[in-house]
């Protein structure tokens, strides 16, 4: 085994990373940040990331330059160093136990120890500062690791960039090698805009990838303004190729890695019961997403398996004596059930969970289990235990003696008021896993992106099979389940007397029969794969089969008896030093200048402590909030959960979104102060338009709502003129090329259900949407592509946009640029979502706020629509004959599609094409 020294400086990597400099100077840019690169390799999926930034004081005095990077929740940081006047301050690894006296010094001044916390759902903040003195220059480096997990087939690299000032040399830089070959690869930015395109290039070839993001100084500037507009996500997904085998064994530096996602296995039918806590404390936005969520999935059962639904509070509830098939006229009646469940009453976990094993146990004495069939609880819940059994360890204990090893257990902790150590053990126990669900718009997304996870099993009692004169010290070589969109990894060494051939055999059950996959790697070929020091970084494997081995000796540990804990603690920690990774059983002591300031303390965060704690400084206890409405009288169903509001800088926060004292002034420049619960904004509540004389009413929200208006009259010379009455905007403007009519304005007054707007086959879309006649507005309009299989369904609140059964919500006005192979998704800060690709007719939805507010559909480039366009709107594209105006009346005339017949009539509308206010057209308007 290599001596990795934990000082060293290294190079590269990847997946999700903020690198923010903050001077919390008066001065707004005393700390110039003159230099700032991110550098990352990602070889077969295990990335290593570099970042640096050096700065300089041009202050007269000594100013505090603060380093932020956020990096994701699986990486372990594995080195920090500062360079100061040519000085090298390295960050050094050591034993939690033996860093504590610092640390315990550090909190008994008073001050906030920690430099790393938990800081959104997949990341967490690394930050330090220091003091710098006239003139000096400091560079800052953090180097950190992490191996890219397959969910929903695909890997994603997730970086943020927050420079927070103009940068003269800024640069990010990402390498990928895959030996499987890349299958596909996209890219998607929330900061991005026109003027930034150029400043980004992506080249691709069968097995590597280079993406490099490097903007000038004009590139980087805010119109009219000298701020920076990078602020945002970056992100990269992509998956490799693969076939029905064994998997690909790669090996490099004496270890191997061997990768396992066979392809086109068919689906093991499964049996699930769905646990969902009712409890007072889910009352409102909690019970309703959860309610949402689960209409879909039982939307998604397939028609092979079988289900059945247990609500509880302090009482629990099945929905059916035993487990119903699927059926549609099941699926049905269980959707009416989820429909009217109400939050109320405490919360009895014990017996709920004992009630769903119950089931399970008696369809299988009943034989009525298919054979080969997978057997899933899926529990629901937001607090801990308050009703029956209330000891968590008594719980585990009943919950694990029950289920005896037959069924998988999976928990899922809605907000931050649930014991995720509980929830976790309880998964772990029983062959599954946990999972957090953020509350926030997408909670009902988040659940339905889980059960998508876990939805499609694929193979049971996965297990790896390698000569034992071949291989050494490999890591869990056997797992209860694979699912379809997921990987098994396993990695060892390979012995020095090894064959030139591994060969490796992987046996799993399928549903009715047992298979298994044989794969072999030439050793010398597999080395020279590895080569090219351009994308690879040294010993990389390695240190990949180091990162799994600790991550599932950190896993093990959750459900391990005490004797058991203490042999796997001592193992992880072992060789967390070795590999100088940052682990929750190691801690990174940063030093700085002699004599000047004290040394900091870098520990790993952990999912299972309550993670609004970390937002208080050191010293501070905060309990964590009663169990309000779990016991107890039921109040009103639905009504929306207000939490306490804290002002920082004249904003309101929620309680999870406070940062430490230590944060420097300017932070929170990248935080979303669009609090659900705000205080009501100082408006005026009625006010009318000084030109038009337009009444409308401002709500606490900004926008603004048109009141009932005066009708329109005519005055009389020498009276008042009335208050003309409000020019709406029509729900769709088509634009009509090569017609004698150039747009088209169309109203709709009459829609039951869904309306099919258009659809051309060989474009490959279909637009959807439901109409709310009493509203006059869409309440959600859907784009389907077939090439590439995407989604878009924009409702008011946010954007769904659905890809390979994943969903990624995007809330309006915030920009995003995303770029897929056959299609290109932008969005401004108007709200314009475009939807294009060179040759196919381009769809924009936009969140129209103006007269007649709600969403409004858009077409561009409409002049490639083919011949066999349909649809309520697609018609207008299909040998339309328009009539002369009317004799009588020329604001009126017809025009005919087909066997239709519409009568047209010329109109003012608000053209919201360009966004709001609008503007005043004249306009053919149709109603349909």
């Amino acid at each position: 085994m290599k001596t990795w020294g934990c000082t060293r400086g290294i190079a590269l990597v990847l997946p999700s990373l903020l690198a923010a400099l903050c001077a919390t100077t008066a001065q707004k840019h005393d700390i110039d940040v003159y230099s700032l690169t991110v550098d990352s390799k990602v070889s077969s999926r295990f990335a290593h990331t570099v970042v640096t930034s050096r700065v300089v004081n041009r202050a007269e005095t000594a100013q505090e330059a603060t380093f932020q990077v956020e990096l994701p929740k699986r990486a372990f940081i594995t080195n920090f160093s500062m360079i100061i006047e040519g000085v090298t301050y390295p960050g050094n690894i050591k034993e939690k136990a033996a860093a504590q006296e610092q640390y315990s010094a550090a909190v008994a001044r008073g001050e906030s120890a920690g430099l790393v916390k938990a800081t959104g759902r997949k990341t967490e903040q690394f930050q330090v500062s220091v003091s710098v003195a006239p003139s000096a220059k400091v560079t800052f480096e953090l180097v950190y690791e992490e191996l890219l997990k397959r969910q929903l087939g695909a890997y994603e690299l997730l970086l943020k960039v927050q420079p927070q000032q103009l940068v003269r040399h800024l640069q990010m830089d990402i390498h990928i090698f895959e030996p499987q070959g890349i299958s596909f690869l996209e890219t998607e930015s929330t900061f991005m805009t026109n003027e930034l395109v150029d400043a980004l290039t992506v080249s691709q070839n069968k097995t590597k990838a280079h993406i490099q993001f490097k903007p000038t100084l004009s590139q980087q500037k805010s119109s009219g303004q000298q701020d920076t507009v990078l602020n945002g996500n970056f992100i990269v997904r992509y998956d490799v190729n693969r076939t029905v085998s064994g998997g690909s064994i790669q090996i490099e530096g004496g270890y191997f890695v061997h990768y396992f996602a066979p392809e086109g296995l068919p689906t093991i039918p499964k049996n699930v019961i769905f646990v969902i806590d009712k409890s007072g404390s889910m009352r409102g936005r909690k019970i309703q997403q959860t309610r949402e969520a689960l209409i879909k999935i039982l939307d998604d059962l397939s028609p092979s398996d079988q289900f059945n639904l247990v609500s509880f509070s302090g009482d629990t509830t099945q929905w059916k004596p035993s487990l119903v098939p699927a059926s549609a006229e099941n699926v049905n009646q269980a959707r009416s059930y989820a429909t009217g469940i109400q939050a109320q009453g405490g919360t009895n976990i014990n017996d709920a969970m004992l009630m769903a094993v119950q089931l399970l146990d008696s369809a299988n004495q009943q034989e009525l289990l298919p054979e080969g069939s997978v057997s899933l609880i899926i529990l629901l819940t937001d607090g801990d235990p308050t009703m029956g059994e209330t000891n968590p360890a008594r719980i585990q204990k009943n919950v694990k003696e029950a289920v005896g090893g037959q069924y998988s257990v999976f928990s899922l902790g809605f907000g931050f008021d649930v014991s995720y150590a509980f929830l976790e053990k309880l998964a772990l126990d029983n062959g599954g896993l946990a999972r957090r669900i953020y509350e926030d718009s997408d909670s009902a997304l988040q659940l339905q992106d889980f059960y998508q996870e876990v939805a499609n099993p694929l193979l049971t009692a996965v297990t790896f099979e390698y000569p034992s004169n071949a291989v050494e010290d490999v890591s869990q070589d056997n797992f209860r389940l694979l699912f379809k969109g997921s990987e098994i990894v396993v990695a060892g060494k390979i012995r020095d007397q090894s064959p030139d051939v591994l060969s490796a055999k992987v046996k799993g059950k399928m549903h009715m029969q047992n298979i298994t996959f044989q794969t072999e790697s030439s050793v010398a070929e597999q080395e020279k794969e590895f080569q090219n020091p351009k994308y690879i970084f040294h010993s990389f494997m390695e240190r990949l089969w180091a990162y799994l081995t600790i991550q599932q000796l950190l896993e093990k540990m959750v459900s391990a008896s005490n004797a058991e804990k203490q042999a796997l603690e001592t193992q992880a920690l072992n060789l967390s030093l070795h590999y100088c990774f940052v682990t929750p059983l190691t801690s990174m002591v940063v030093t700085k200048p002699e004599g000047k300031e004290q040394s900091e303390v870098a520990e790993k965060p952990m999912e299972t402590e309550n993670k609004r704690r970390n937002f208080y400084s050191a010293g501070t206890t905060r309990k964590r909030p009663s169990d309000v409405g779990r016991a107890g009288p039921p109040g009103p169903p639905d009504v929306p959960h207000h939490y306490p509001l804290y002002q920082i800088a004249g904003e309101s926060l929620l309680p999870d979104m406070l940062l430490a004292p230590s944060i420097p002034d300017g932070a929170f420049r990248s935080v979303d102060l669009r609090a659900r619960d705000t205080f009501p904004a100082r408006v005026p509540a009625v006010a009318s338009d000084p030109v038009t004389g337009r009444l409308w009413e401002r709500k606490a929200s900004g926008r603004s709502t048109d009141l009932p208006q005066p009708p329109r009259t005519t005055s009389l010379p020498g009276t008042t003129a009335a208050v003309p009455a409000p020019i709406q905007a029509p729900p769709v403007i088509l634009t009509l090329p090569g017609q004698s009519v150039d747009r088209l304005c169309v109203d709709i007054k009459h829609s039951q259900g869904p309306m099919h707007l258009l659809s051309d086959p060989e474009q490959g879309i279909e637009v959807t949407a439901q109409y709310k006649t009493e509203k006059d507005q869409f309440s959600w309009i859907k784009v389907t592509f077939k090439n590439p299989e995407l989604q878009v369904h924009a409702f008011s609140e946010h954007v769904v946009v659905t890809r390979n059964r994943r969903n990624s919500a995007y809330k309006w006005k915030e920009t995003l640029f995303s770029v897929i192979p056959g299609l290109k998704m932008t969005m401004d800060k108007a709200g314009l979502l475009l939807l294009s690709s060179p040759d196919r007719v381009t769809i924009g939805l936009l969140p129209w706020d103006g007269p007649g507010e709600g969403l409004r559909l858009l077409l561009r480039d409409t002049d490639r629509f083919s011949s066999r366009v349909g649809g309520v709107l697609g018609q207008f594209y299909q040998n339309v004959v328009w009539g002369p105006p009317a004799a009588a009346n020329d604001s009126q005339r017809t025009v005919t599609v087909g066997d239709l017949e519409y009568t047209a009539t010329r109109l003012l509308k608000l053209d919201y094409q360009e966004g709001s206010p609008g503007t005043e057209i004249s306009c053919w308007s149709v109603e349909l």
